[in-house]
């Protein structure tokens, strides 16, 4: 890699950070106009966060990419070395591991379009950095095994983690929003 390319991906990685961080200083003065007890939580970095199936009514939404403005700043260097590091070792084509996300959730959401294999669940997706992430609830006859190849089969997904429960009201293997720590 030459020095150009790699302070030009430097470069636009910063830029693209820093234009998120001005948008979420924004936002964050708008909304601590009406500030409550309640924490904000925002999907600050636009991550794919979406509803696979949605069969059991008293599933909880897991947490996602949710996360409070502390959170971002304090995951805002972290996430762009981890996006970096994909190119450095030559195993990206892009300069960021994150630029491949939305590309991964319209392949899964065409994959999935009809919803066989994942009757009686409610399973909720998430893509950061190539890593998806389906978490929810499904019977305890669910082939939780099956739902990960297929997922691992999609381009450009780099690993796959499935956390589902039989029990909605039980302990949870996700955060949710109500209790995210």
């Amino acid at each position: 890699m030459k020095h150009g390319q790699f302070a030009a991906m430097l470069l636009a990685t910063g830029l693209a950070f820093q234009a998120q961080h001005a948008f979420a200083q924004e936002a964050s003065a708008v909304s601590g106009a009406s500030a409550s007890a309640v924490v904000e939580r925002r999907n600050w970095y636009n991550d794919p966060f979406f509803p696979l199936s949605h069969a059991v009514a008293d599933c909880p939404v897991p947490l996602g990419p949710l996360m409070t403005r502390a959170q971002m700043e304090d995951d805002a260097h972290y996430r762009v070395e981890r996006g970096t590091t994909c190119w450095l070792a030559h195993k990206c084509t892009k300069p960021n591991s994150y630029m491949y996300d939305p590309d991964i959730a319209a392949a899964i959401r065409a994959r999935f379009a009809q919803p066989e294999g994942l009757d009686g669940t409610s399973i909720w997706i998430t893509v950061q950095r190539r890593f998806v992430y389906a978490e929810g609830c499904a019977p305890a006859s669910f082939d939780a095994a099956t739902l990960q190849k297929r997922l691992e089969a999609i381009p450009d997904v780099e690993q796959v983690f499935v956390r589902v429960t039989a029990t909605p009201r039980g302990p949870l293997p996700y955060k949710t929003l109500a209790a995210p720590d």
